[in-house]
């Protein structure tokens, strides 16, 4: 074990990569709603990507949005605009804005912030009907690297 940690950390330091940390949600460099840089420092995985968008215990992405690419799922949404095309409309970095915390892009809007933990009116404890408790650290609804999926699925959608 200690060899091959010691002969990864040599692979790494001879090759010149990094080893990249998520940036944190609360450090996200917002430019108007866009986000230029990727989470994670990579792009995502479309594959997973489309697990995120389409599974009710991830992104759950389905339960307002529909697409042709999911048809076959059921309960396609219908309460916010069909996701079929969204890469034409849209930028990577606007995606990964909209997706991050799609709030600073449209005001009023029932679409969650996926990648927020600050700055709540009255964040509850899931479904206690208790309020989150202030010992407890709060954890966006996703990750760095499931953001950076499902930006990498929707830029798959084309017309």
């Amino acid at each position: 074990m200690k060899r091959t940690t010691m002969a990864l950390a040599a692979f790494v330091a001879g090759t010149g990569l990094a080893l990249a940390e998520d940036i944190a949600p609360g450090d996200v460099q917002f430019d108007g709603y866009e986000v230029q840089a990727s989470l994670t420092g990579a792009t995502g995985n479309p594959e997973e990507g489309r697990k995120v968008v389409t599974s009710k215990s991830m992104g759950n992405c389905i339960a307002c949005h529909a697409a042709e690419d999911y048809a076959d799922q059921q309960f396609g949404g219908e309460v916010g605009p069909p996701l079929d095309g969204v890469a034409d409309r849209w930028t990577e970095a606007e995606l990964r804005g909209i997706v991050a915390n799609a709030k600073i892009a449209f005001d009023g809007t029932v679409m969650p912030a996926f990648y927020k933990v600050d700055g709540y009116t009255r964040l509850g404890d899931a479904f206690t009907g208790k309020a989150w408790p202030a010992d407890k650290p709060v954890t966006p609804l996703l990750s760095a690297q499931q953001i950076e999926d499902a930006v990498a699925y929707l830029m798959t959608l084309h017309e």
